[in-house]
Formats: structure tokens, C-alpha cells, sequence
């Protein structure tokens, strides 16, 4: 034998090694015949005797302790040994008395044998009766805490006792019934449990948007969203392979995952997969109608049901966003079901396949309650009956301005209202306070069926019904749209909820935007519907308004009122991307009409006659040529650079150069005015309030065409945009021809008001052709008596000029009127200088006449420009030259030189000789030839003509 590698002896083998030791001595010393030998060998024997003796009394000494222990263990075991043998034999006795008397009772035994085993089964069934009738009572405390698989396996296990080992007990028959009933009801109360986790459980709306509320309720909302959040895992992540178990000691709802998972197990305890199925796909759309109703209500709590008209918009896109978080939830919920009844499916249950449902059935359902739901805030049942169509493309192309100035049939009289109260301290106040209470009156404006559908009331909708409401909701909804799509993966691409968003925008929505656009544009640009003319260039907004604004003159109330439509159109091109080239063509179209409206309107101020014939300065600045030159003057370029185009350079003009420009525009409108034959009759503008409503035209669409301008240019070509430009851009990317026909008609309106003050700059200046024209052709200048006023035609012009001077200054910006009247002095002693020639005669008391006349002209235009007219001192001392002989005349110009041109010395000195008839026609030959040899040997010959 090894023991832990070493050899240890076998008692035996070293019993048997000894005795063989003996022998050999033995046989060595009786077989040596030798004494000697023996003795040696008996020596060695002693010795090695001697030896173990001594060692043995030295191994006795070291373990005399447990030699001594040993023996008397061996002395107790030896004795109980003894006394177990003793037993031993006494049991043997005993079972042999035993076995004869046990041959001797047999059948009795028997019978005590059977007894016992029924008193055993007796006992067993007392305990299971027991145990039954605790099931109710174990049963509503495990419901009580939601351990439903214990519950559910607790009434199955008991009712399969009852209708196994009990089924002959009749007292159980009443408990027996009693469990069987609520075996058949606990399916309904998990059907019932799974429908409060999906609708219900964690359904905790959030609208902290909205204002008036509380900051606690918004923490405690958010914590529970984010418990929320964070407590359900997505299904994607459901270890199904991993058996179904319910811990008694913790609350099954902190992780509804594997509650909904232990709800589809008791399910299938019960054998009620099939009706689950059906009573959850049966329960989807008024589960859904219900969370509407409830969020509604929740959030006309939040706000103490004061829902104003600012904030309409934003409680709707509050509702939904919750209602779209809540429906995600649902899905998802519904999603673990599922995923949970795939696995029981699996395992092998027989579930018939019109039973159950999938998530198509799940976002089917979810479209109809958010399109009953749209329906409703959208007002599609009253707005549906009288839809409008939009325009559905603007193709126009670039439209010559001039054929606005074509013939068109004589308009009809206007009818002028006297006075109107439209906007007068009680019309505004009561108008305000009709809208105030009618702002949320939703009596009868509701459909009952859909609100029985939806679950709703009158009382809680959250806002008024309106087809505006979708400008607040589009995005967050065509997001939600886009969810849904994602997750049933549409064969078509398209879902119901879309289509019924896109028919919507498209048939009715659009169409609405249209008629509401038209009819206001309508109502501001006409008088009287049964009038065909209009009065959009007439009303000005007030100065709240303007100030509002933040401009300084008054703007039409109709180019205003254009201004905030097509704003209202901008912002619905950012609400609903998807359509901006509608609402961009529906631009276009407004654009267009109220340009025609400009024009028409136009047509009638500047037209004096019933064949149409304009105004002598409306054709003028519709001249090309004249209207090229005009808009060449230093003076035109300094409004644009106003207008922030910068001037450049070699834009700036000098005195010399201004002089001369406006020497040559004088010399233009002369010769275009100044006739022998005649005199300027109705080609002018005799209503001084016509003046004011061009002014008004012209600010009113300077101030429009800026703004369409930054709009148009904050536009961009869907053909051409680069992504980083439609990511910058504040507007979606456009149809370039639709982009095209915007910037035409922003061109347009540009041209008009440019006309329109144009037409003033000219207007004025032919006023003073029609005033002082006939100031030398038929007054007398050669009377007898020293008249000490004025021409009456002079009189009438500064008259004339105040007045355009009062309306022009409050409607014109101080540059544009400074424009209107800048040079008017140098043109007024153009004309009266050139009149010279149509003068028969003259004496003293008509030259004081007429520096008289040039005098009250200066000093009116003076407080008008507030800068001294020298240009009319000038013509002042051209008259008084006639005080002067025509020799002396010549003889100064030899000596000063020119101050005057060639024709303007030759008709003074022909003046001279008419007012002196005595004057033979060759003394003035000479004077001419003279004043010719003169003139044209001067050093001023810049003065020559």
C-alpha cells in the first residue's frame, strides 16, 4: 500500500515477515552442528533482543499517554461490543417470537392496514378542502395586488381539483360554482388589466407650452414621462425565449414589459387567447376616442377653460402633440402584445387567424380617430358644402406696363359716400366687442355624431373650429404622418390620414385662403358692389397704424390691406411647405389683380374727358424718351441712393452740370408747351386732392414694392437652390417660372410709383406752363396806370402751388418733395424769359408788372423750398434791362459780357422796338447785327447761343 506516496506495511504481510524470521533462527540453530557457530548466533540473537527490548521500553515511555488511552478505548469498545452482541441476540429472540404471532393474527392486520390508508386519504382530503375554500379569499388578495399569474394558477388549479379528486364532494358544489364563475370572469378582468396598460397606465399629458400653469404639476408631468420613458423598453429588446415568472414581492407594474407578458400567460392559462385577441382589437378605436376626450379635458383644466383667440392655436398644437405621444405609446404597447401572443402562438395554441390583429389594424385605427379628430378642428363638415378653389398655376408672362395706358370704356360716375362711421369710437368699440363674445362661441357649430364618436362634448373642445387651425399643426402632424408610414410601410406610399390632410389643403383649404384673400382684397379696393368703380386709391390708414408700421406718410388702406394678405400667405408658405407654390400663385394672382386695380384707378385721376385723353404730364411720363431724361437727372439718382443704392462717382454732377441739366430740361418742356397758337386747356390736373391720392399711390407702393422685393429675393428657384441655401433660407425652394412672374409683377409696381411721382414732378412744372403762359399772351403790360399787383394768373399760381405744397408735404417723404419742386424757380424764369416773345408791347409800369409778378413767385417758392430763387432774380433783371436803350444793352454786353443768351438779347431788343413804333425796321437790322458781332466776339462765349 502508498499512502500520500509513501509505502505503508501491510499488518499481515509484517506478521508473516516476522514469523519467518523466527523459523530461520530456529532451523539455523538446531541445524549447525558447530557450538561456536550457534553461539555466535545466539550472541547476535541476544544482542538484537537486547536492543529491541530497549527500544520498545523507549517508544513505551514516549506514548505511555496513548498507550494507556488506547487500552481503555479498546476496553469500552471491546465491552460495547459485547453488550451489542447481547442485544443482537435478545432482537433475534424477539422477532422469532414475533414472526409466530404474527402468523398467528394475519386478516387482522390487514384490516388495521386498510383503515390506516383511509384515514390517510380522509386527512389528505380534508386538507385540500381546505386549502379550496381559502381560494376566494387568497384569490382577491392576489387581484388585489395584480399578481395575476399566481391568482390565475391558483383558480385553474383549483377548479380542476374541483372537477377531478373532488368532484363527488357535494358540499363543495356551491364553492365549486362560485370558482368556475370567476374563472370565466378573469379573462374579462385581464383583458380589462392589458386595456389600462395600454390606454391608461403612464398616460400623463404634458402642456407646459401653455400658459398659466403651475411649475410643480409641469415637474411632477415631466418626471412622469420620463419614468415613462425610461420604464418601458422598446419591444425590440423582449427576451421572449426566457420562461414567464411573478415575484410576490415586488409591485408587477414597475416594469409593465414583463407585466404585459405575464397578462398574455394568464391569458393563456385560462385558454382565452382567441377572445383576448378579439376584445383587444375590438376595444383600439374607443380606447382611442377615449384618451382624446381625456387629454381635451386635461388641457381645458391646465388653462382654467380660458382659451382666448391668441392662444387657440397653440392649445390645439398642445392637444395633438400629446394626443401623437400618447398614440406612439399605444402603438408601442400594443406592439409587446403582439410580440407576446407571437410566442404563444408559437408554442403550439390553436388561435383562429380572423381573431387576432397586427399594428396595421393598430395605425389603421389611430388614422381614423386623428382624421374624425381633424375633422372636426378643421371644420371640414361646414366648410366642405361651399368649397372655393384655388388657382391652381400662374403662368403669365412679363407684362409690358404701357398697355395700362391704353383706351379703355368711360368709367361710370363714382358713387362718393358723404360720410361713413366705419371707423368711429363706437363702431370700433362695439364691432370689438361682438367678435370678443362671438371669438368662442362653439354652440352650434359642431357635428353631434362626430363628437359621439370621438367621445367628446360641446364643452370640450379646446378651440374654435376653423380651416386655419391647420397652419399650427401641419408639421408636427405630417411628421406624425410620416411615423406611420414608416411603420406600416404603405405599399403605396401614401396613408389614409394623408390623403384625407392632402384633400383637405387641396379642395378646401387652399380654395378658403383664396376666397378670404379675394374677399378681403375686394372689400378695401371697392366702394360699393353695386358700384363698378372703386376707391382704392382714396382712404389712408390712421396714424395708429402708420405708427405701427413705423412709417412717416399715410399708405392706402388698400395697398396695406394687400400687404397684411399676402403676409398672412408668406407665413403659410413657411407653415405648409408642401403647398408654397400654390400659396406663392395665389401671390401672384393678388399681385396681379390689385395691380390692375392701381392702374385702372390710375387711369381715371389722370384721364379729363370721355375719349379718354390723359393729362399732358401722365403721357409725358409715360414717354420713353422724357421719362429716360428724367430719370438721368442728378436729382433722380439722389432718390435712389436714398432708397439705398448708393450714387456712384461719376454720378455726382457739378453746379455747372445741374445748371445745364436743368437748363435742358426747361428748354424741353418749352418747346413741348409754348405755342403761338394756343394756350394748355384741361390737360392739367385741376383737383388738388387728386394730387394728394398720387402722392399716396406713389408712398403707398414704393413702400409695397420694398417689401415684395426682400420677399421676393429671400426666395429661391427649387431647380437651382443648393441645400445649404434652402437650409438658410426662411422660405421652402419655389417653381422658378412661378419665382418669375413674382419678380415681373414686383417690377410692376415698382414702374407705377416711379409714374406716379414722375407724374407729380412733371404735374407741377405744367401748372406753371398753364398759369404763366397766359400771363404774356393776354395781359397788358402797356397800360396807362401803374397796376401794383400782381398778374391775376400769378396770383392763381402761388395759390395753386401753396396748395400742392400742403398736400404734397404731408404725403411725400422730404426727398421726394424736395424733388417735386427743386428747380421750379429756374423754370419759372425759363418761362416767363421765353414768354418775352409773345408780348406786343411794353413801358415802364409793365416791366414793374412784371418784376412784380417774378417777385411774388420768388417769395412763394422761397417759403416752399426754403432756399432763395436767384434764377428768378435773374429773370427779374432781365426785364429790367427794358429800362435800358438797346445801345446801352450792347455796349454793357461789350464791356461785361454776356449774362444772357443770343435769342434772349435778340427778343428783348425786338420787344423794344414793338413798344416804340416810331423805331424804323432797319435801326433794329442794325441793333441785331450789332448785338450778333458783339455777342459772338465776347470772351463769354459760353453764353452764345
Amino acid at each position: 500500500m502508498e499512502k500520500n506516496g509513501e509505502k505503508v506495511a501491510n499488518p499481515a504481510a509484517k506478521g508473516r515477515e516476522t514469523s519467518e524470521f523466527l523459523m530461520a533462527i530456529v532451523r539455523t540453530l538446531s541445524t549447525s552442528a558447530d557450538f561456536q557457530q550457534r553461539e555466535k548466533e545466539k550472541a547476535r540473537i541476544e544482542k538484537t533482543f537486547t536492543e529491541s527490548d530497549k527500544k520498545l521500553g523507549e517508544l513505551v515511555s514516549e506514548n505511555y499517554q496513548d498507550l494507556t488511552q488506547i487500552t481503555q478505548d479498546f476496553s469500552t469498545i471491546s465491552k460495547s461490543v459485547n453488550e451489542a452482541r447481547e442485544k443482537i441476540k435478545k432482537i433475534k429472540d424477539d422477532l422469532s417470537s414475533c414472526k409466530t404471532l404474527l402468523h398467528c393474527k394475519r386478516d387482522e392486520l390487514r384490516r388495521l392496514w386498510i383503515e390506516g390508508v383511509e384515514q390517510k386519504t380522509m386527512v389528505a382530503m380534508l386538507d385540500q378542502i381546505e386549502q379550496i375554500k381559502e381560494v376566494p379569499t387568497k384569490l382577491d388578495n392576489l387581484l388585489l395586488k395584480k399578481h395575476y399569474l399566481h391568482g390565475t394558477e391558483l383558480v385553474v388549479n383549483a377548479v380542476a381539483k374541483l372537477e377531478n379528486q373532488l368532484v363527488g364532494v357535494e358540499a363543495l358544489r356551491d364553492l365549486k360554482a362560485e370558482l368556475i364563475t370567476r374563472k370565466e370572469q378573469l379573462h374579462e378582468v385581464l383583458i380589462e388589466e392589458l386595456n389600462r396598460q395600454i390606454y391608461i397606465k403612464s398616460q400623463t399629458p404634458n402642456f407646459s407650452s401653455l400658459p398659466g400653469k403651475k411649475g410643480g404639476s409641469v415637474a411632477k408631468q415631466d418626471t412622469l414621462k420620463r419614468k415613462e420613458r425610461n420604464g418601458v423598453p422598446p419591444p425590440e429588446k423582449i427576451e421572449f425565449g426566457k420562461e414567464v415568472k411573478e415575484d410576490l414581492n415586488s409591485d408587477p407594474e414597475d416594469d409593465p414589459t414583463h407585466f404585459i407578458a405575464i397578462l398574455v400567460e394568464s391569458l393563456y392559462m385560462l385558454r382565452k387567447i382567441p377572445e383576448a385577441a378579439e376584445g383587444l382589437k375590438v376595444r383600439i378605436q374607443p380606447e382611442l376616442s377615449a384618451i382624446v376626450a381625456r387629454t381635451s379635458q386635461l388641457l381645458l383644466e391646465s388653462t382654467s377653460n380660458q382659451v382666448d383667440a391668441s392662444n387657440q392655436s397653440q392649445c390645439l398644437l398642445d392637444l395633438l402633440e400629446n394626443i401623437f405621444h400618447q398614440f406612439r405609446f399605444v402603438a408601442h404597447m400594443h406592439k409587446m402584445v403582439l410580440r407576446n401572443l407571437d410566442r404563444i402562438i408559437v408554442s403550439g395554441v390553436p388561435v383562429r387567424q380572423e381573431c387576432l390583429y397586427d399594428m396595421t389594424d393598430v395605425w389603421s385605427k389611430i388614422q381614423a380617430v386623428v382624421e374624425l379628430l381633424l375633422r372636426e378642428y378643421l371644420d371640414v363638415e361646414n366648410t366642405s358644402a361651399s368649397r372655393q378653389r384655388a388657382p391652381t398655376s400662374f403662368d403669365e408672362p412679363s407684362t409690358d406696363i404701357n398697355s395700362f395706358f391704353a383706351k379703355k370704356r368711360p368709367a361710370k360716375p363714382k358713387k362718393m359716400a358723404l360720410f361713413r362711421f366705419d371707423a368711429s369710437i363706437h363702431a370700433i368699440s362695439t364691432n370689438s366687442y361682438v367678435d370678443d363674445s362671438r371669438a368662442f362661441d362653439t354652440g352650434d357649430l359642431f357635428s353631434s355624431s362626430l363628437l359621439a364618436e370621438m367621445g367628446l362634448e360641446k364643452n370640450q373642445m379646446v378651440c374654435k373650429p376653423s380651416v386655419y387651425n391647420i397652419t399650427a399643426i401641419f408639421r408636427p402632424l405630417e411628421s406624425f404622418i410620416r411615423e406611420i408610414e414608416d411603420a406600416i410601410a404603405c405599399q403605396d406610399g401614401t396613408s389614409s390620414l394623408q390623403a384625407f390632410v392632402t384633400d383637405f389643403v387641396q379642395n378646401i383649404f387652399l380654395g378658403h385662403v383664396h376666397y378670404t384673400v379675394s374677399t378681403s382684397i375686394t372689400s378695401a379696393t371697392k366702394v360699393d358692389e353695386e358700384d363698378e368703380s372703386f376707391d382704392a386709391l382714396r382712404h389712408v390708414v390712421d396714424h395708429k397704424t402708420q405708427k405701427e408700421l413705423g412709417v412717416n406718410r399715410p399708405l392706402l388702406t388698400s395697398t396695406v390691406t394687400v400687404d397684411k394678405n399676402l403676409q398672412e400667405l408668406r407665413e403659410l408658405m413657411q407653415d405648409l411647405p408642401d403647398y408654397a407654390d400654390q400659396f406663392l400663385n395665389m401671390i401672384c394672382n393678388t399681385l396681379k389683380e390689385y395691380r390692375d386695380t392701381c392702374h385702372s384707378a390710375y387711369r381715371e385721376i389722370v384721364q379729363y374727358d370721355s375719349d379718354e385723353r390723359r393729362v399732358i404730364s401722365a403721357m409725358w411720363a409715360k414717354d420713353e424718351d422724357i421719362s429716360r431724361f428724367l430719370r438721368s437727372l442728378p436729382s433722380w439718382r439722389s432718390l435712389q441712393s436714398s432708397r439705398g443704392q448708393e450714387l456712384a462717382s461719376e454720378d455726382v454732377c457739378s453746379e455747372e452740370e445741374i445748371k445745364a441739366l436743368n437748363s435742358k430740361e426747361a428748354q424741353i418742356l418749352i418747346s413741348n408747351l409754348t405755342s403761338s397758337d394756343g394756350l394748355i386747356q384741361q390737360e392739367i390736373i385741376t383737383d388738388v386732392t387728386q394730387m394728394r391720392t398720387i402722392a399716396n399711390v406713389h408712398e403707398s407702393l414704393e413702400w409695397f414694392f420694398n417689401r415684395m422685393k426682400d420677399f421676393s429675393n429671400g426666395l429661391s428657384a427649387r431647380s437651382t437652390a443648393t441645400a445649404a441655401e434652402t437650409a438658410a433660407s426662411e422660405y421652402p425652394p419655389v417653381s422658378e417660372k412661378t419665382l418669375g412672374s413674382l419678380k415681373n409683377l414686383v417690377k410692376d409696381f415698382q414702374d407705377l410709383a416711379e409714374i406716379c411721382l414722375l407724374l407729380l414732378h412733371l404735374e407741377v412744372r405744367v401748372h406753371c406752363f398753364y398759369f404763366l403762359l397766359p400771363v404774356a399772351k393776354q395781359s397788358n403790360y402797356a397800360g396807362p396806370i401803374d397796376d401794383l399787383d400782381p398778374d391775376s394768373n400769378v396770383l392763381k399760381l402761388n395759390k395753386d402751388l401753396t396748395s400742392m405744397e400742403e398736400v404734397l408735404q404731408q404725403s411725400l417723404q422730404p426727398k421726394k418733395f424736395k424733388y417735386i419742386f427743386e428747380s421750379l424757380g429756374f423754370l419759372v424764369a425759363s418761362i416767363l424769359m421765353n414768354s418775352i416773345q409773345y408780348m406786343k408791347k411794353i413801358n415802364e409800369n409793365g416791366i414793374k408788372k412784371m418784376c412784380r409778378n417774378l417777385f411774388a413767385i420768388q417769395q412763394n417758392l422761397t417759403n416752399i423750398t426754403m432756399s432763395r430763387e436767384s434764377d428768378l432774380d435773374h429773370a427779374r433783371q432781365y426785364y429790367e434791362l427794358l429800362y435800358i436803350n438797346p445801345d446801352d444793352v450792347i455796349t454793357m454786353i461789350a464791356e461785361k459780357g454776356c449774362q444772357y443768351t443770343f435769342q434772349e438779347y435778340t427778343e428783348l431788343v425786338k420787344l423794344h422796338h414793338r413798344s416804340h413804333p416810331a423805331l424804323s425796321p432797319s435801326q433794329l437790322e442794325q441793333r441785331m447785327q450789332k448785338l450778333k458781332e458783339v455777342i459772338f466776339k465776347t470772351p463769354n462765349g459760353e453764353h452764345t447761343p
